[in-house]
């Protein structure tokens, strides 16, 4: 078996269904498909057995432990070269592994990624959200997508590794949120090459309203704390800039009764992510919520820094995560 596609899944059936449809429309067919199952109150049985015909495909029930150990779970149980590891939320082109085939031929690689996108039948909002965690105005062009980015982490949405090199290193770790950067920093530590696939995208729903996409972006701060502690040299400038970003729009609110041009530079960014949206998306219906989405992302991210730095590197507090009990509500 060449690949093992392993999908944690919790409380998704409609998701897996999307994911299991468009990877029966693959031109290549040497892989097999792992969904597990991680505690849900919602079942996606039903679904994956409408699929057992068409694609080589196995499920798997376990207790909740979360997504990198349910990957974890997965992945003992496959039986492919490499492990292709995807979220529930995503869809694939059907020239996804015909991407990944020629790329490994062209070079070999240890664990690699690919970039996402937003799909025709995305709502708006997830048009926006999807524009809010790839464009350069919000991210600063760190998700991927450039090769010429100097070092690139795979995230757990779309990301390939070499079945010996997932072992050597033990899988996932028991962390919740963050556990997917954390398994990448693994990668390099461990000196294994890992590589940016441009071609190898997917397109990826992420949170379906902005209320969970705040709580996603704020538990993504606290992680990059958590990961902070573990890997001091793996925080950098770029992780900051949402924090300052926060810091900035709270004191510029608190000028504006002094100085109305205080908030001039908010309004010039309010401006900016609008238009480059508007242009990106040919709507200007997203390119309005890619306003909110901005803010969101970033102020959900920064807080959650902020949140991390004071718990754990001024009050000397262990790991922890928000939203444990209603992430998903």
């Amino acid at each position: 078996m060449r690949y093992s596609v392993i999908i944690p899944v919790y409380n998704r059936p409609d998701e897996v269904d999307e994911l299991l449809k468009s990877l029966t429309t693959q031109h290549f067919t040497d892989f097999e498909v792992i969904v597990v199952e991680d505690g849900s109150s919602v079942s996606c049985k039903e679904i994956v057995d409408r699929y057992t015909d068409k694609l080589d495909i196995k499920y798997f029930l376990k207790s909740n432990s979360g997504p990198g150990q349910s990957r974890n779970y997965g992945a003992e149980r496959s039986e492919g070269e490499y492990l292709i590891i995807l979220d529930s939320d995503v869809i694939l082109p059907e020239g996804y592994f015909d991407a990944v085939e020629k790329e490994l031929a062209a070079s070999p690689a240890d664990a690699f990624g690919g970039p996402d996108r937003a799909h025709d039948s995305f709502t708006d909002i997830q048009k926006a959200i999807n524009y809010s965690m790839t464009s350069f105005f919000t991210t600063g062009g760190i998700r991927g997508g450039k090769k010429k980015m100097d070092k690139f982490y795979p995230r757990s949405f779309n990301m390939g590794v070499r079945r010996a090199v997932y072992e050597a290193l033990g899988g996932f770790s028991k962390m919740r949120f963050g556990e997917d950067i954390d398994f990448s920093i693994r990668i390099f530590k461990g000196g294994y090459i890992c590589r940016l696939f441009p071609d190898a995208w997917v397109y990826h729903k992420r949170r379906t309203d902005l209320k969970k996409f705040f709580k996603q972006v704020h538990n993504s701060g606290i992680a990059r704390i958590n990961l902070y502690k573990k890997y001091p040299d793996s925080l950098k400038l770029v992780h900051l800039l949402p924090a300052a970003f926060t810091l900035g729009v709270a004191l510029l609110l608190l000028g504006t009764p002094f100085c109305l041009f205080s908030f001039m530079p908010v309004i010039l960014y309010v401006l900016l992510v609008c238009i480059d949206s508007t242009i990106q998306n040919k709507s200007l219906s997203i390119g309005v919520y890619s306003i909110a989405a901005a803010f969101i992302q970033l102020i959900g991210y920064g807080t959650g820094f902020g949140r991390a730095w004071w718990q754990r590197c001024v009050r000397g507090k262990d790991e922890f995560e928000a939203f444990q009990k209603n992430f998903y509500k």
